[in-house]
């Protein structure tokens, strides 16, 4: 993910390869950043963060911990940590790097092509300035929405963060199905891509009610009527709404077990958001001089 955003704000000419700072403990994985992106790539997390205004956490979860105390006490107010960690609370963060002026956000998969949603939250530390950078940035991995309220990140998760989870394997029954009624896999899976993809552009471009739409195709006795009838007998909508439920549970788990690691009171509440580590740095005045951190500094 974090390379998602490093490609998405060189594609959007938002900075420049030479704003950009990654950190990456392998030095293979370095030398092909570099090559692929003409960004800087270093081994410390701490000299990535050391000069940049906007720090790009994308790490894993089990690897939060050691990051923070690498970076810890050394931040600037003027900086802006940007997290995009599962499962970290603001408490986590803001605790663990002794810094108030945190954007916790979650992404999901398809920002990897500049097509995702991001949600994010705000500290009340965070200056007008800094938000504007965190919009520029999650702004580069497709659109973003920003919230008042930390616990719809941690929703956000279940939703739209795991989302394409949900999306990909109805795609992967549908393309079964086509091939077990007779369609070559490759002309099922294109029938079943292209379906989807023309219905969402479709409820997209007329804003009707998804209900709306489904009943312009479900004539009566007819096709879709009868296959509508089968996948609510087979509890459709509840098996979803527990999938939700459950990825909601877990949001919750992963940030009460961040934040039982760091000794916090479990009694004000825990979030969550995704990734690897980076930050970034104004150059003229015109956005935000990137650096980025990725997987654990060595």
């Amino acid at each position: 993910m974090a390379e998602s955003i490093i490609a998405g704000l060189l594609r959007g000419h938002l900075v420049e390869p030479r704003q950009i700072v990654g950190s990456e403990p392998r030095a293979e994985r370095r030398d092909e950043l570099t090559a692929q992106y003409g960004v800087r790539m270093v081994a410390s997390n701490g000299e990535a963060a050391r000069d940049a205004d906007v720090i790009l956490l994308s790490v894993k979860p089990q690897t939060l911990t050691k990051v923070g105390h690498e970076l810890g006490g050394k931040l600037r107010s003027e900086q802006l940590v940007v997290s995009i960690v599962a499962g970290a609370t603001c408490r986590v963060l803001t605790g663990l790097l002794e810094h108030r002026e945190v954007v916790r956000s979650m992404p999901n998969t398809p920002a990897q092509i500049g097509r995702g949603i991001t949600v994010w939250y705000a500290t009340p530390e965070v200056t007008a300035e800094q938000t504007d950078q965190a919009r520029v940035l999650l702004g580069a991995l497709g659109t973003d929405l920003q919230v008042d309220d930390e616990n719809f990140v941690e929703m956000a998760t279940a939703v739209s963060g795991t989302g394409p989870a949900y999306v990909f394997l109805v795609m992967e029954a549908l393309i079964d199905a086509a091939v077990h009624l007779g369609f070559p896999r490759h002309i099922a899976h294109d029938l079943v891509i292209e379906t989807l993809e023309g219905s969402t552009a479709f409820a997209k471009a007329t804003a009707q009610h998804p209900a709306v739409l489904r009943n312009m195709v479900t004539s009566p006795g007819g096709t879709s009527a009868a296959a509508i009838h089968e996948l609510e007998s087979g509890r459709l909508r509840t098996v979803l709404s527990e999938a939700v439920w459950a990825s909601y549970r877990r949001t919750v788990e992963l940030g009460a077990d961040l934040e039982r690691g760091l000794g916090l009171d479990q009694d004000e509440g825990s979030v969550e958001a995704a990734g690897k580590s980076a930050g970034a740095k104004s150059a003229n005045g015109t956005g935000p001089r990137a650096a980025a951190a990725r997987g654990p500094s060595r």
